[in-house]
């Protein structure tokens, strides 16, 4: 009777309970591809689509969640979703303009419309920190820490320049007042060349790590100012310089989780992609999140963890909600914005193995 009743409550622990004990999370997020280009068999970024996805687990079935980018990047961070404002990358680095009275709805949104988002709405990196955890943003090309455009001005970042192609809009933690307005921006938005010396111990290892590479090197130009192919071509050299450096850095060897991920897939040609998973919901601010339709489209991710299967194909699907949902679940966290929507999925025993 007793081993009956044990088995049973061993059958009623959720799935969430048997993830791994990750405590480093590693964030690359590059640009504007869409799956079949990216992981296909004439893919230009052998090095991802070969080489370190057998190292990994594919999924195949990841979807971005509007177009153009900004959106995906606020969503990545605090789950809030696209409103028309984010959806044109914010030309004019302007405030949120809430409805008065402020109003949040029951899946965690803030209506009204514009950019930088009141200090009310939070994001994962307040959540580490309430938390004692720690994070950083690790942005190339910025010139200094929590680099962002006055407030209400014209963002001149929109465009790459030789010697400087960083892009505000790619670094999501400058649209949170919860942020920009503490001492905490300049300490954990830092410039790209910080990351190196931050790996070698774990002791220096934020326990969430966000990476944006420039406008060529996250695929978004080709050609670059600077001459550089770019596309996926510079995207796949800026992984073969960073990515064995995180695999092989102390904080990742121990508990550690890479997720490489691109913001959106194609938009704006004759193969745009702006298809949606997991029952994505448009949010209070705009009716289409991928502006022509339901969502960002197929992009795919790759997961690398010494807590999954490497070489192997998950065909889940999943959504930038589900990547917050999943980092939050792995930090003991709330689900924040639609990382909170009734039936979304984190990753489960598809992606991790099990651990006694």
């Amino acid at each position: 009777m007793r081993k009956t009743l044990t088995l049973c409550l061993l059958l009623a622990i959720p799935a969430v309970a048997q993830r791994p004990p990750i405590r480093h999370v590693f964030t690359i997020v590059l640009e504007n591809k869409s799956f079949d280009e990216t992981f296909g068999p004439n893919s230009p970024a052998p090095y991802l689509s070969k080489q370190v996805t057998a190292q990994g687990e594919l999924l195949t079935n990841y979807y971005a969640i509007g177009h153009n980018s900004l959106d995906n990047y606020i969503a990545l961070v605090s789950g809030q979703a696209p409103n028309v404002i984010t959806q044109s990358d914010c030309q004019i680095y302007q405030d949120f303009l809430p409805r008065s009275p402020v109003k949040v709805d029951v899946n965690g949104q803030i209506v009204g419309q514009g950019c930088v988002f009141p200090s009310e709405i939070k994001t994962i990196a307040d959540q580490l920190a309430a938390n004692q955890l720690t994070w950083r943003g690790y942005m190339e090309d910025m010139s200094q820490p929590c680099l962002h455009p006055a407030l209400n001005t014209q963002d001149q970042t929109q465009t790459a320049k030789v010697g400087d192609q960083y892009a505000a809009r790619h670094n999501p933690f400058v649209y949170f007042h919860s942020i920009i307005d503490t001492p905490s921006c300049a300490a954990n938005d830092v410039p790209l060349t910080q990351l190196a010396a931050d790996l070698q111990q774990q002791a220096t290892t934020p326990n969430y790590v966000f990476i944006t590479p420039n406008l060529c090197h996250d695929g978004h130009d080709s050609p670059c100012v600077d001459g550089e192919p770019g596309g996926l071509v510079s995207a796949d050299a800026f992984l073969r310089q960073w990515v064995p450096q995180i695999l092989s850095s102390p904080a990742y060897q121990r508990d550690g989780l890479l997720l490489i991920l691109f913001d959106e897939a194609e938009f704006g040609a004759s193969n745009s992609d702006t298809t949606a998973c997991c029952t994505e919901l448009p949010g209070p601010n705009s009716p289409v999140p991928g502006i022509t339709g339901p969502g960002g489209g197929r992009v795919g991710a790759l997961v690398l963890s010494k807590f999954v299967r490497p070489g192997t194909v998950v065909t889940t699907p999943y959504n930038h909600y589900s990547i917050l949902r999943t980092i939050e679940d792995l930090f003991g966290l709330d689900h924040l914005g639609f990382a909170g929507q009734a039936g979304l999925d984190s990753f489960g025993l598809d992606v991790f193995v099990t651990v006694p």
